[in-house]
């Protein structure tokens, strides 16, 4: 397999990939690079969870998510997951855990999505980033699945997520 570089940003760079296939022949792909990222299912209280509203510059919509970020390699995707809590929601962590890791697209894209719940939060106040615009959107438990159920809510890390935790918090895990 080779490859050749054919956009570099500060997130992520694209790269044309060829590849001998089992038949000889010899497939170009262009496959974005990414560092990998982590999404956030932050708990408020026992029937509460703290979502956000989040402008999307690709699809020119607010989306309603779960918190979100880039990885800042070599930095561990828990630490990332801490950072990026605070960061959008103002809320830190006391516990956080791993849930589960799935692509996104790997179709055409590498990145790594590394799903946490975080508990125990206390409120300190968020660092968003200059251009983010991002509000806390609290609400009940049930209220995020009927977003989900009604296509309110769009992304598919926060569907992925929301809807893998109602069924571990079912089972008791």
């Amino acid at each position: 397999m080779s490859s050749e570089p054919l956009l570099v940003t500060s997130r992520f760079s694209v790269e044309e990939v060829d590849r001998k296939t089992a038949d000889g022949q010899i497939r170009t792909r262009a496959v974005v690079r990414h560092p990998g990222a982590v999404t956030i299912i932050p708990i408020v209280d026992d029937d509460r969870v703290c979502l956000i509203r989040n402008f999307r510059v690709s699809v020119n919509e607010n989306l309603i998510e779960l918190p979100a970020g880039t990885l800042e390699p070599p930095e561990p995707p828990d630490q990332a997951a801490y950072r990026e809590l605070q960061e959008e929601t103002g809320y830190r962590a006391g516990t956080m855990r791993e849930l589960h890791g799935f692509y996104l697209s790997p179709g055409i894209l590498d990145e790594r999505m590394h799903l946490f719940v975080a508990t125990n939060l206390e409120m300190v106040g968020a660092a968003r980033e200059p251009g983010e615009e991002i509000e806390n959107f609290v609400v009940s438990w049930q209220e995020a699945l009927e977003l989900v159920e009604s296509r309110q809510i769009q992304d598919a890390k926060t569907i992925v997520g929301l809807l893998l935790y109602d069924r571990l918090r079912s089972r008791g895990a």
